[in-house]
């Protein structure tokens, strides 16, 4: 069950979403660092009174997701790009999660829009006591009747306070193992991905983003300085996600580069590799976050701002 005060900060996580979903899509230009475009939108969702919720991904062409820039990035979006950016609010713990592609390259115009109509289709019929697999379906087959396949091993998900994959997954396709449907008091993001490649994506060799896991047990026994880190993190985000950059203006890259191997070694963090298509296909993204409220009224948290 979803309180009032909920209610309203999923809302207002949805609408600062929203802003700056279409601001950034304005902004990103040929030529632009990665970096910037992380920078912008961060800001942007600071200056309008929320936090982020996760690090902006940035993932671009045959990444498909978890790709968020270091401070030395030196990538840059250019005239063949297709550029995926996934964005998160959060207000008090109340996340928004949002997503859209930009294309740089005409040839990819209808693989983004393939990923656009799904989710579009699909939330249609998002409603209390629709199964997840009708969802997937409706995905499935809209982005193969542009010829491409959905990406089998990512889904939507199920959202809660402070916690961005809450435990239901909503597949881009017919998943039959997933008995799963959509519940009144609820929040769940549908993110369909299309591709031109198998449809799986792999992990890749690089980590920019992670979250603590509280365990005073095995934190007493860290020593002191590497406890304040976790303390610091763990203060601000609690499980969510964080990037490294985020704190390199209060303890050196050094230290927080130690620390977060530690915490990995130790089960106090998760580390998110990057996602790449198998047989690097290019991938498109369209994501929005839908509450089904107590009394079964669907709402789209991060359109129409």
């Amino acid at each position: 069950m979803l309180d009032d005060e909920a209610i309203q900060k999923y809302i207002e996580a949805g609408r600062i979403a929203c802003i700056v979903r279409k601001e950034v899509e304005k902004y990103v230009k040929v030529g632009m660092n990665l970096i910037d475009i992380a920078k912008y939108v961060e800001q942007r969702i600071v200056e309008l009174n929320a936090a982020p919720a996760f690090p902006t991904n940035i993932s671009v062409d045959s990444i498909a997701a978890h790709y968020t820039p270091e401070l030395d990035d030196k990538l840059m979006v250019t005239e063949n790009s297709i550029v995926k950016i996934d964005l998160g609010v959060h207000v008090d713990g109340y996340i928004a999660d949002t997503a859209l592609t930009i294309v740089f390259d005409e040839k990819y115009r209808t693989l983004a829009e393939a990923a656009r109509e799904a989710l579009e289709r699909a939330i249609k019929v998002v409603n209390k006591g629709v199964k997840f697999n009708e969802v997937g379906s409706i995905i499935d087959k809209t982005i193969k009747s542009y010829g491409y396949s959905p990406i089998y091993n990512l889904s939507g998900h199920s959202v809660d306070r402070y916690t961005i994959h809450a435990g239901d997954v909503i597949p881009n396709f017919r998943d039959r193992t997933n008995f799963g449907s959509f519940k009144s008091g609820s929040v769940y993001a549908i993110e369909p991905f299309a591709s031109t490649g198998a449809g799986y994506v792999e992990n890749g060799d690089r980590t920019t983003i992670y979250s603590l896991k509280l365990n005073p047990k095995k934190l007493n026994k860290l020593s002191s300085d590497i406890q304040i880190v976790f303390n610091t993190i763990y203060s601000e985000r609690r499980a969510l996600p964080f990037a490294l950059r985020w704190y390199t203006d209060r303890y050196k890259l050094e230290l927080l580069l130690h620390s977060i191997k530690i915490f990995l070694s130790q089960g106090l963090a998760v580390g998110y590799p990057i996602l790449i298509e198998r047989s690097k296909g290019f991938v498109a993204q369209y994501e929005h976050t839908v509450m089904i409220s107590n009394n079964g009224e669907k709402i789209v948290t991060t359109d129409g701002c």
